[in-house]
């Protein structure tokens, strides 16, 4: 497992699908995952640090995991299977620790509240960026190189 954290939140041209953009802690690897809108939404508060008056739903898992005496103690990227990737949650508790399958947006909004590590097996670094599918770069360093070039301004309504 490569240790990643967030870099920031895009929109796809072509698409207008919001982009999440992690990267090693080196800053040698970066991946792409495709989210949903309310998903990213929820990380972009968080890493803006906008709170609200009342939980909003990733607010209220973390609150739900804490009440269970729980702690979030590392969220994983594991697999990417036809072009869908899955996630874990770890916990540890008073009944020990457990995993919850998750999708990685959901996995790294919970994250990002609980200040966990995220991790993202290798095996899914290696084999994310299929080249030529969906107009993207072909290969690791092309996905650097356009995420790198990005200004701020490029970020939309998620810039960081």
């Amino acid at each position: 497992m490569i240790r990643m954290t967030v870099h920031g939140l895009t929109i796809d041209p072509s698409s207008n699908s919001p982009i999440l953009v992690l990267k090693d802690v080196t800053g040698e690897k970066t991946l792409p995952i495709w989210i949903g809108l309310l998903e990213a939404t929820a990380i972009a508060s968080e890493l803006e640090e906008v709170s609200f008056s009342r939980p909003m739903t990733h607010d209220l898992l973390k609150n739900f995991v804490t009440h269970l005496g729980c702690t979030v103690t590392r969220v994983e990227v594991t697999e990417l299977k036809d072009n869908t990737f899955y996630a874990l949650i770890h916990l540890e508790g008073p009944q020990g620790k457990s995993t919850l399958d998750s999708r990685p947006s959901d996995a790294i909004a919970l994250a990002l509240r609980a200040k966990a590590p995220i991790y993202v097996a290798q095996e899914v670094l290696d084999n994310s960026v299929v080249p030529g599918q969906m107009g993207e770069p072909e290969t690791e360093k092309d996905w650097k190189d356009v995420l790198e070039s990005m200004a701020p301004d490029d970020f939309g309504k998620y810039k960081m």
